[in-house]
């Protein structure tokens, strides 16, 4: 099941120093042998609430590629230039099961309310 990585980002100054430029250079190489993608990049138009910053969304395979990128030598030794130069709330999330439809979803959740 594919997993996709969500990061909210906010980079301050809103412009990466020299050390968030090393890890921008240096990711993707992290990232290719576990079959991670981007999928989109930058920041959004906001249309409920407040988002500060931009958004990162990859995709992996599936779930253990995603930990085992996250958890590699070659991740860990560049993710201090992210963490010290940037604010990143980051989460790993699956996707639906085929055949999910979040109608069936809320019937399922009625029913666990009910019993």
């Amino acid at each position: 099941m594919t997993t996709y990585l969500i990061n909210h980002l906010r980079i301050p100054g809103d412009v990466p120093n020299s050390d968030g430029l090393s890890y921008l250079e240096q990711v993707e190489a992290t990232v290719e042998p576990f079959g991670g993608k981007w999928l989109s990049q930058g920041v959004g138009d906001v249309v409920e609430g407040s988002w500060e910053g931009s958004v990162v969304l990859m995709e992996f395979p599936d779930r253990k590629a995603a930990t085992d990128w996250y958890s590699s030598p070659a991740y860990e030794a560049i993710r201090p230039l992210r963490i010290n130069n940037a604010i990143s709330d980051i989460i790993l999330i699956d996707s639906m099961p085929p055949g999910f439809t979040i109608k069936a979803f809320a019937q399922d959740l009625r029913a666990l309310r009910k019993g």
